[in-house]
Protein backbone atom coordinates (compact mmCIF):
# COMPACT_ATOMS: atom_id res chain seq x y z
CA UNK A 1 0.00 0.00 0.00
CA UNK A 2 1.62 3.76 -0.69
CA UNK A 3 0.82 5.87 2.00
CA UNK A 4 -0.03 9.77 1.35
CA UNK A 5 0.02 12.12 4.10
CA UNK A 6 -2.31 14.98 4.07
CA UNK A 7 -2.56 18.31 5.64
CA UNK A 8 -4.24 16.78 8.53
CA UNK A 9 -2.12 14.63 10.82
CA UNK A 10 -3.11 11.11 11.32
CA UNK A 11 -5.30 11.07 7.93
CA UNK A 12 -3.84 9.16 5.44
CA UNK A 13 -4.96 8.83 1.64
CA UNK A 14 -3.96 4.94 0.63
CA UNK A 15 -3.66 3.99 -2.83
CA UNK A 16 -3.64 0.21 -3.51
CA UNK A 17 0.17 -1.23 -4.76
CA UNK A 18 -1.22 -3.11 -7.55
CA UNK A 19 0.34 -6.34 -9.44
CA UNK A 20 -1.05 -7.07 -12.64
CA UNK A 21 -1.00 -10.04 -14.77
CA UNK A 22 -3.02 -11.15 -17.35
CA UNK A 23 -5.78 -11.90 -14.77
CA UNK A 24 -5.90 -8.49 -13.75
CA UNK A 25 -4.11 -7.45 -10.48
CA UNK A 26 -3.81 -8.75 -6.89
CA UNK A 27 -3.04 -5.63 -3.82
CA UNK A 28 -4.04 -5.73 -0.21
CA UNK A 29 -6.52 -3.26 1.07
CA UNK A 30 -5.53 -3.57 4.43
CA UNK A 31 -2.29 -4.90 6.12
CA UNK A 32 -1.85 -4.20 9.87
CA UNK A 33 1.34 -4.14 10.31
CA UNK A 34 1.92 -1.69 7.10
CA UNK A 35 -0.76 0.53 9.21
CA UNK A 36 0.93 -0.02 12.65
CA UNK A 37 4.74 1.25 11.10
CA UNK A 38 2.65 4.45 10.87
CA UNK A 39 0.89 4.36 13.98
CA UNK A 40 -2.49 3.74 12.99
CA UNK A 41 -3.03 1.19 15.08
CA UNK A 42 -7.09 0.72 14.72
CA UNK A 43 -8.66 -2.43 15.27
CA UNK A 44 -11.66 -2.65 13.23
CA UNK A 45 -14.87 -4.32 14.61
CA UNK A 46 -17.86 -3.96 11.68
CA UNK A 47 -17.72 -2.78 7.91
CA UNK A 48 -20.19 -0.65 6.51
CA UNK A 49 -22.23 -0.10 3.50
CA UNK A 50 -24.22 2.91 2.19
CA UNK A 51 -25.25 3.11 -1.22
CA UNK A 52 -26.88 6.34 -3.07
CA UNK A 53 -29.29 6.17 -5.76
CA UNK A 54 -28.61 9.60 -7.01
CA UNK A 55 -25.50 12.03 -8.04
CA UNK A 56 -25.41 15.47 -4.78
CA UNK A 57 -26.76 12.70 -2.07
CA UNK A 58 -24.89 14.16 1.21
CA UNK A 59 -23.67 11.85 4.21
CA UNK A 60 -22.19 13.54 7.16
CA UNK A 61 -20.49 14.79 8.74
CA UNK A 62 -20.48 12.40 11.52
CA UNK A 63 -18.58 11.14 14.67
CA UNK A 64 -19.33 9.50 18.11
CA UNK A 65 -17.53 11.49 21.25
CA UNK A 66 -15.43 9.46 23.70
CA UNK A 67 -15.34 7.21 24.57
CA UNK A 68 -16.14 5.62 21.23
CA UNK A 69 -14.38 7.66 19.26
CA UNK A 70 -13.84 5.58 15.50
CA UNK A 71 -11.14 5.44 13.30
CA UNK A 72 -12.70 4.50 9.38
CA UNK A 73 -11.31 2.99 6.49
CA UNK A 74 -13.10 4.56 3.74
CA UNK A 75 -13.25 2.72 -0.31
CA UNK A 76 -15.72 3.85 -2.91
CA UNK A 77 -17.09 0.39 -4.46
CA UNK A 78 -19.05 1.76 -6.85
CA UNK A 79 -19.31 5.46 -8.69
CA UNK A 80 -17.29 8.40 -7.32
CA UNK A 81 -17.58 10.60 -4.37
CA UNK A 82 -16.07 13.81 -2.75
CA UNK A 83 -15.02 12.84 0.89
CA UNK A 84 -14.34 15.51 3.58
CA UNK A 85 -12.40 15.09 7.10
CA UNK A 86 -12.78 17.34 9.29
CA UNK A 87 -10.31 17.56 12.78
CA UNK A 88 -12.24 17.68 15.96
CA UNK A 89 -8.97 17.35 18.32
CA UNK A 90 -8.92 20.05 20.13
CA UNK A 91 -5.08 19.80 21.02
CA UNK A 92 -4.06 19.58 17.23
CA UNK A 93 -2.72 22.41 15.63
CA UNK A 94 -5.36 21.48 12.91
CA UNK A 95 -8.21 21.50 14.79
CA UNK A 96 -11.49 22.42 12.82
CA UNK A 97 -9.64 22.60 9.54
CA UNK A 98 -11.07 19.97 6.40
CA UNK A 99 -9.58 18.08 3.66
CA UNK A 100 -11.18 16.57 1.03
CA UNK A 101 -10.43 14.06 -1.71
CA UNK A 102 -12.17 12.35 -4.56
CA UNK A 103 -12.84 8.34 -3.99
CA UNK A 104 -13.78 6.01 -6.94
CA UNK A 105 -14.47 2.98 -7.98
CA UNK A 106 -11.59 2.86 -10.66
CA UNK A 107 -8.84 4.70 -8.78
CA UNK A 108 -9.28 2.04 -5.72
CA UNK A 109 -7.89 4.67 -3.82
CA UNK A 110 -8.72 4.87 0.23
CA UNK A 111 -8.86 7.38 3.25
CA UNK A 112 -8.09 6.64 6.21
CA UNK A 113 -10.00 8.77 9.15
CA UNK A 114 -8.29 8.64 12.85
CA UNK A 115 -10.20 8.99 15.92
CA UNK A 116 -11.25 12.37 16.57
CA UNK A 117 -12.25 12.98 13.53
CA UNK A 118 -15.63 14.19 11.58
CA UNK A 119 -16.58 12.64 8.23
CA UNK A 120 -18.95 12.60 5.54
CA UNK A 121 -19.26 12.70 1.64
CA UNK A 122 -21.00 14.01 -1.35
CA UNK A 123 -21.52 11.86 -4.08
CA UNK A 124 -20.62 12.95 -7.62
CA UNK A 125 -22.40 10.24 -9.11
CA UNK A 126 -25.61 8.21 -9.34
CA UNK A 127 -25.12 4.23 -7.74
CA UNK A 128 -22.25 5.07 -5.58
CA UNK A 129 -21.66 3.10 -2.91
CA UNK A 130 -19.08 3.21 0.02
CA UNK A 131 -17.82 0.69 2.22
CA UNK A 132 -15.93 1.38 5.20
CA UNK A 133 -14.37 -0.63 7.95
CA UNK A 134 -14.87 1.01 11.69
CA UNK A 135 -13.10 0.59 15.07
CA UNK A 136 -16.04 1.02 17.12
CA UNK A 137 -19.14 -0.59 17.51
CA UNK A 138 -22.09 1.99 16.71
CA UNK A 139 -23.36 3.25 20.44
CA UNK A 140 -26.32 5.55 19.27
CA UNK A 141 -25.93 7.67 22.34
CA UNK A 142 -22.64 9.40 21.61
CA UNK A 143 -23.89 10.05 17.88
CA UNK A 144 -23.01 13.26 16.74
CA UNK A 145 -22.66 15.72 13.40
CA UNK A 146 -21.34 18.87 12.59
CA UNK A 147 -23.68 20.41 9.60
CA UNK A 148 -22.57 20.17 5.61
CA UNK A 149 -22.71 23.91 5.26
CA UNK A 150 -21.29 24.79 8.45
CA UNK A 151 -19.87 28.70 8.28
CA UNK A 152 -17.33 28.12 10.81
CA UNK A 153 -15.77 24.99 8.48
CA UNK A 154 -16.36 26.49 4.80
CA UNK A 155 -16.02 23.52 3.09
CA UNK A 156 -15.82 23.71 -0.36
CA UNK A 157 -18.07 20.67 -1.92
CA UNK A 158 -17.56 20.39 -5.55
CA UNK A 159 -20.63 20.25 -7.08
CA UNK A 160 -23.96 20.90 -5.75
CA UNK A 161 -25.94 19.14 -2.65
CA UNK A 162 -29.65 17.63 -3.47
CA UNK A 163 -30.38 15.28 -1.48
CA UNK A 164 -29.26 15.27 2.59
CA UNK A 165 -31.27 13.84 5.39
CA UNK A 166 -33.34 15.47 8.18
CA UNK A 167 -30.84 14.60 10.54
CA UNK A 168 -27.92 16.03 8.57
CA UNK A 169 -29.83 18.91 8.29
CA UNK A 170 -30.19 19.32 11.69
CA UNK A 171 -27.35 19.24 13.20
CA UNK A 172 -26.36 22.75 14.98
CA UNK A 173 -23.59 25.11 13.64
CA UNK A 174 -20.18 24.01 15.09
CA UNK A 175 -19.81 25.16 18.60
CA UNK A 176 -15.92 23.62 19.51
Amino acid sequence: MIFQETPLPGAYVVELERTWDERGFFARAWCQREFAERGLTAQFVQTNVAYSRKKGTLRGLHYQAPPYQEAKLVRCTAGRAYDVVVDLRRDSPTYRRWFGVELAQATYRMLFVPEGFAHGYLTLEDETEITYQVSQFYAPGFERGIRYDDPALAIAWPGPIEIVSAKDRSWEDFAG
